[in-house]
């Protein structure tokens, strides 16, 4: 099989690294906007050959290619590539708004062979340099397919997919950018603007900077993702999030005015409703939203207490995202906060800990 990759970022890099996993005698060919990084993927042994752009006439010979640039390039580029692109190829994306490359695919007569894919993977970090094999396992990849691609070739991106450990979802395009408004683009804006407020609110000392608690980090963390990508995004998919957008404002505002009006009753069930739709969430699998994997760990105040846990953990190499001291707990339990980069270390991490008689909260 030879396989094209437009974009060697994050996305495209691990879906490269995995080809060159799972099919070690594949061909690999792509182009990035940086000759930097396709020159790294190829002294790697990451790619096979360096293109010089999408109208690259090589494309030509793929049976598979990979759109991960970012949604505006990778509709840019479709003209130059449909130039070269071969009947036979399987041509797909893993941008998060799919509505836009649809209507370009159409207007390109390319329907029937793309198919519109929503890796809901990522990471705080982005690049070739932070691409791994097993950034997709257990993450939810949504497939869009056209009205006009055959089910063979739906099944052959499935079957790829599965291949990188990752769950295949198929949806309908409009239904998949309505999802991602609710699910991933909304909370990106509100953290954003959650932040901005308490910036907005902060006094000259900073006193809420200061003791903002973890609490505080977890639900506004995703305010540090990449500023060009979400105004994309944003930008892309508008009418879904200022649809979804004016069902969270009037939650807000009715919340603001029974709480005014001191109306308990009201303002109990909203956490109690709250609280009970979210327990009934699986997180068994990854979404949109990458998941943080943390436990908090109750530790005497002594010296050595700290590099005692962190030694226990290495002997067992067990990887740490992050290690600190709790200073207000007023949402959570234990004086140690432990970050962990995925679910099996922080298990593991758990597991070792309460062996040794430490007592764990796990932030689930």
């Amino acid at each position: 099989m030879t396989y094209g990759l437009i974009g060697l970022g994050l996305i495209g890099g691990s879906l490269a690294i995995n080809l060159r996993k799972n099919e070690p005698d594949c061909f690999l060919m792509a182009v990035s906007h940086s000759p930097e990084t396709c020159r790294k993927a190829y002294e790697k042994g990451i790619i096979d050959f360096i293109c010089d752009g999408p109208e690259d006439p090589r494309f030509s010979q793929c049976n598979m290619i990979f759109l991960c640039a970012p949604a505006e390039e990778n509709i840019s580029v479709l003209p130059k590539l449909r130039q070269v692109l071969s009947a036979t190829c399987l041509l797909t994306d893993v941008g998060s708004v799919k509505s836009p490359i649809h209507e370009a695919v159409s207007n390109l007569g390319l329907s029937a062979q793309f198919i519109g894919g929503h890796p809901m993977a990522g990471s705080e970090k982005s690049g070739l340099e932070n691409a791994t094999d097993h950034l997709f396992e257990n993450a939810y990849y949504v497939l869009t397919p056209t009205r006009e691609v055959s089910p063979d070739r739906v099944e052959q991106l499935r079957t790829f997919i599965l291949s990188l450990k990752a769950i295949p979802l198929i949806l309908d395009p409009a239904e998949h950018d309505f999802i991602t408004a609710a699910i991933s683009h909304l909370p990106h804006v509100v953290a954003a603007s959650l932040v901005n407020t308490v910036h907005e609110l902060d006094s000259e000392q900073e006193h809420m900077k200061t003791i903002a608690a973890g609490g505080f980090r977890d639900i506004t963390r995703i305010a540090s993702c990449s500023p060009p990508m979400w105004e994309s995004i944003c930008v892309e998919n508008s009418s879904n999030i200022s649809r979804v957008m004016d069902t969270f404002l009037d939650q807000m505002i009715a919340a603001r005015d029974h709480m005014c009006s001191g109306d308990g009753g009201y303002i109990y069930h909203m956490f109690e409703r709250s609280r009970d739709y979210r327990n009934s969430f699986s997180f068994a699998s990854n979404g949109p939203v990458k998941s943080t994997f943390r436990i908090y760990c109750d530790v005497i105040d002594e010296s050595g207490a700290i590099a005692t846990v962190a030694t226990i953990l290495a002997v067992h190499s067990i990887s740490l995202k992050n290690i600190s001291i709790v200073h207000n707990r007023a949402y959570e339990q234990g004086a140690l906060s432990i970050e962990f980069y995925d679910r099996k270390a922080m298990k593991k991490a758990v597991s070792l800990l309460r062996h040794h008689r430490y007592t764990i909260w796990e932030n689930e």
